[in-house]
């Protein structure tokens, strides 16, 4: 076989890019290397992670909110399983290294937060938030960068949202609420594994049990109509591929920036930047008067790691949204839709800082981290998703392909 014959067997049935996965793959090479000659190596390549992120999201479709929704409304419950299998993995690589406190020379620390009434208010916002707006922190910024234009009104509220959180953050945070507390922290590394382990495969084990109650059969993985690299390359990943993909480059995030992945303070950010441009102070409400905060606000976005992150992941889904042949945004949305999204993203935005976290920070990294405050956020999202799943046929009259936007 001549090498040209070759090279045309292994891009067979590979798309064209086309200009919009271009121009991402080109933001993600350039953006890389400005970042890391501005900001340090750490903040490109934390830029690229992100966009690793942001691939792996939309190739596997890993959406919490449709997970949730499919278990709540069908009993169907493959999704959360995959999700038990995210955390189990996640906490065996993170509980060693933040009980050591260093990971590669870099110290680390958890996403470690008080439990208490503004975990439990915030995370049932969010959860209503989730089905209403369509998606989670991640799965709003993944499928905006797919393409999908109604997420974009989801995305413009979250950080509408966010911001207005932070005027009454100090008043949440007065709430009593119980110490940060972590399980590697009260049993250890490998007894809070242990401990993490036994809760995940309850909670599997329940849904195994419902679902086979409601639908006879456990559900099995569609078939994919790629194999090989070309499966990789275009999607649709395998679930179980996606959750790997994601507890190791959080893993990575960790090792990095010296503490797990999140989305949602960035929008706070970016919201606040937003109000000054318009005349507003934030400088005087109590949460950018925060050491934290403050830097950021003062700073630039490009500064901030989590700002890089979702922006590279927002590159990457739009790249995997090229190479899978479905970036194709559309602004026939309906008027209905459209409010669920102002309505589902304020909640989503509000929900997120008050509970100090969004799937991804509270509950994907939170849990990663043994936070008592994680398992708590979950409960009460959980709450909030079963209102959210009753709210939506008043917003969606058409709800298949509502489910396929959903992240």
């Amino acid at each position: 076989m001549s090498l040209s014959s070759s090279l045309e067997t292994r891009a067979e049935g590979l798309p064209p890019i086309g200009f919009p996965g271009l121009g991402a793959l080109i933001v993600l090479v350039v953006g890389t290397v400005a970042l890391g000659l501005a900001y340090g190596p750490a903040q490109g390549a934390l830029f690229l992670i992100g966009g690793g992120l942001g691939i792996a999201l939309y190739h596997a479709a890993f959406g919490f909110t449709s997970a949730w929704r499919v278990f709540i409304a069908e009993g169907r419950g493959r999704g959360l399983r995959v999700q038990m299998i995210l955390l189990a993995l996640a906490v065996i690589l993170f509980f060693p290294a933040l009980s050591n406190g260093v990971l590669f020379g870099t110290e680390v620390r958890g996403n470690i937060s008080p439990a208490g009434i503004g975990v439990i208010v915030g995370a049932f916002m969010f959860g209503i938030g989730m089905q209403l707006g369509g998606g989670c922190a991640s799965g709003t910024l993944f499928t905006a960068g797919g393409g999908n234009a109604r997420m974009l009104v989801t995305l413009f509220f979250f950080i509408v949202g966010s911001v207005l959180a932070t005027i009454h953050f100090d008043w949440w945070v007065s709430l009593p609420s119980l110490p940060p507390t972590s399980l590697f922290q009260t049993f250890g590394a490998f007894g809070g594994i242990a401990v993490s382990l036994a809760i995940f495969a309850a909670i599997a084990a329940i849904t195994v049990v419902v679902e086979k109650r409601r639908n006879g059969a456990l559900e099995q993985a569609p078939l994919s109509p790629r194999h090989g690299l070309a499966r990789y390359l275009r999607g649709p990943w395998p679930l179980v591929a996606g959750a790997i993909a994601l507890v190791i480059l959080n893993f990575a995030t960790l090792a990095i920036a010296g503490r797990p992945w999140g989305i949602t303070s960035a929008f706070a950010l970016w919201g606040a930047k937003g109000a000054q441009a318009i005349g507003f102070d934030p400088t005087a409400w109590a949460y950018w008067q925060q050491p934290g905060n403050a830097k950021a606000l003062a700073g630039s976005v490009f500064a901030d790691v989590t700002s890089v992150m979702d922006f590279g992941l927002i590159a990457g889904a739009m790249l995997a949204a090229a190479l899978a042949g479905k970036f194709a945004p559309s602004l026939d949305i309906p008027l209905r839709s459209i409010l669920a999204a102002v309505v589902g993203g304020l909640l989503l935005g509000y929900g997120a800082r008050i509970a100090y976290g969004c799937n991804i920070g509270a509950y994907f990294s939170g849990i990663a981290s043994g936070s008592l405050h994680g398992y708590l956020w979950a409960v009460a999202a959980f709450a909030g998703n079963v209102l959210g799943v009753k709210l939506r046929p008043f917003f969606f009259m058409e709800g298949r392909s509502i489910r396929r936007a959903d992240g």
